[in-house]
């Protein structure tokens, strides 16, 4: 485990390893437990965001990270961020996005919508322009700057409690930690969980929220593209969808209208099921990638040891169909990608990219040698699918050669030989509190009780299943809407607490009280960073008041929160 404690004038990174004394009692709990006031456990934006500001407030902070990096997806390659409005971000996030836009020398101009600039340049106001890197030093360089004690390789093992309030927990090496609040600021939900706070990680279905996009979702039934006009400089067909999200009735087996064949590898087997059916599965997980096209920062993009071209068969089909209708292809119709500074692209997924569904549902559950499974499972198929386009004589020409101008850089995710170190964990466990964020909220039809920050992005949730239904490949729960021109919404305070008498001194801010059409519009990292900050704030003024987190005061929380520049209201001039 390493240990980096950071007060101002010393700060120092050490090695410490406990291991051999939980060996020697046999017990998670053997150390002497580190006490803090707070204790954040996710070294994410989010987690980064709730230690600095409870930092802030005076209060002593560790941040326990299982990994050995601070930021998330934010520093992990998610560097084309959706934010939506930004005049909807204050607070913490927007100090983090205005530092990270700097070192490009960009300045952000927050007070009016952001605008893309000639159609590939940088988008957002500049928001786009995040190299990993750089974003990495600005969580770091925050975090040491307001004397935050952060714990790398820190895997949970064991939440003590006191009847509804946490007392302490433990990590695997035996390091054992007290604090009077504790925040969850993990992708994953993974405190919450040991808490024995109750969670879903199920599609809820229309009849339980009254939600519109709830359940088995299924998008307009097979959607082949007819139009033979050339995508704009957007990546976009006039009059018709983006070219990374095309549907065709592709023919899902092995040999092609053969059933006894079997199906193809990456089609999941399964009933296809009713839409609006309540439905297990989480959106598919992926690597957000930082490549580069300067042959002397780069990196060749090596295959699996075990590629196989035929594992790609959908993606030869999916090119047939395209050229069928007189697709003029290029790499966009595989990875949308987004320049950044140095001759460095952040590529998304698209309609058959990077995307591995199925084969992220079993990962909020997993340990943590599980989850380096599944981790190398999407790098193995996202390495293979990059040498598939850069070397098929399937793949058009033009894509082929554009794709092998692409390597990883040298001077990103340098232990990591340029493959990002986090994955993207779109969504895990979600919190079932006693105040339930749905659609209703995010689409503005309803307003929230004690808001303490703003959403603005749109109903976003990538592909659950690639099934077989009615004998095409099916790609079932992809929602991709706008919220009906409704303005950025409110989030309540509620929605971030567990119900009290499952634990009083705990928050949670990704895996927070949402249903599943909800979460996908807040798990934007923006927002994130908002509700860490926070649940923060909220987590100090319970310390000084001697209360439980439910019983904050919300007048006090408002006031700090809005002294802080949070946003937590959206102005009437506005709507």
């Amino acid at each position: 485990m390493k240990i980096r404690s950071a007060p101002l004038s010393t700060r120092l990174l050490l090695s410490v390893t406990l291991g051999a004394l939980c060996a020697l009692c046999g017990s998670p709990l053997h150390s002497a437990p580190r006490e803090a006031d707070v204790l954040v456990y996710g070294g994410t934006s989010g987690g980064v965001a709730a230690a600095v500001q409870a930092a802030r407030m005076g209060k002593s902070v560790v941040l326990l990270e299982p990994g050995r990096h601070l930021g998330g997806m934010t520093s992990g390659g998610l560097s084309a961020v959706d934010i939506g409005d930004p005049r909807s971000v204050g607070g913490i996030a927007r100090e983090v996005f205005t530092r990270i836009a700097a070192t490009a020398g960009t300045t952000l101009v927050w007070d009016r919508p952001f605008r893309r600039e000639g159609g590939g340049g940088p988008a957002t106001g500049g928001a786009y322009a995040i190299e990993p890197h750089k974003a990495e030093a600005v969580f770091d360089g925050m975090a040491d700057e307001a004397g935050v004690a952060v714990v790398f390789d820190a895997r949970l093992a064991e939440v003590e409690k006191d009847g509804a309030r946490i007392v302490g927990l433990a990590m695997e090496d035996g390091a054992a930690f007290r604090a009077k609040v504790y925040l969850d600021a993990t992708y994953e939900g993974d405190l919450m969980a040991k808490a024995g706070v109750t969670y879903t990680l199920e599609r809820e279905g229309r009849g339980q929220y009254g939600e519109e996009f709830a359940g088995i979702h299924y998008a307009e039934a097979y959607r082949p593209r007819t139009e033979h006009l050339k995508p704009g400089p957007n990546g976009r067909v006039p009059g018709g969808q983006g070219v990374w999200d095309r549907d065709f009735p592709l023919d899902p087996y092995k040999v092609k209208d053969d059933p006894a064949s079997g199906l193809l590898p990456f089609i999941q087997e399964g009933e296809p099921g009713s839409p609006g059916d309540p439905a297990p599965g989480v959106q598919a997980y992926c690597f957000r990638l930082c490549l580069t096209t300067d042959p002397e920062n780069s990196l060749p993009i090596e295959p699996p040891p075990d590629y196989d071209p035929a594992r790609y068969e959908i993606v030869a089909r999916f090119i047939e169909a395209c050229l069928a209708i007189g697709d003029e292809m290029d790499l966009r119709w595989f990875s949308k990608h987004d320049p950044l500074p140095n001759d460095k692209w952040d590529f998304n997924t698209a309609t058959f990219g990077g995307n591995l569904p199925g084969a992220s549902w079993a990962w909020p559950e997993a340990g943590y040698d599980e989850r380096e499974r599944i981790a190398q499972e999407h790098e193995d198929y996202h390495r293979g699918l990059l040498h598939f386009l850069a070397t098929d004589p399937r793949v058009p020409g033009r894509v082929r050669e554009a794709m092998a101008r692409f390597g990883l850089p040298k001077d990103e995710f340098t232990d990591n030989g340029g493959w990002p170190h986090q994955i993207y964990v779109r969504q895990g466990r979600r919190m079932v509190g006693g105040f339930v964020m749905t659609e209703h909220h995010t689409f503005g039809r309803e307003p929230v009780p004690q808001p303490v920050a703003l959403g603005s992005y749109g109903t976003d949730i990538h592909e659950i299943r690639r099934i077989a239904r009615d004998g095409v490949v099916t790609r079932e729960g992809k929602i991709a809407t706008g919220r009906g021109g409704a303005p950025p919404y409110a989030i309540a305070y509620a929605a971030l607490v567990p119900k009290v008498e499952e634990c009083e001194n705990l928050l949670a801010t990704f895996a927070l009280s949402a249903s599943h059409v909800a979460f996908a519009s807040l798990r934007m990292e923006p927002v994130f960073m908002a509700t860490s900050q926070s649940a923060a704030t909220a987590a100090s003024l319970a310390i000084d008041a001697g209360t439980s987190v439910q019983a904050v005061d919300y007048e006090a929380l408002r006031e700090r929160l809005l002294a802080d520049g949070q946003v937590i209201e959206w102005p009437t001039s506005l709507r």
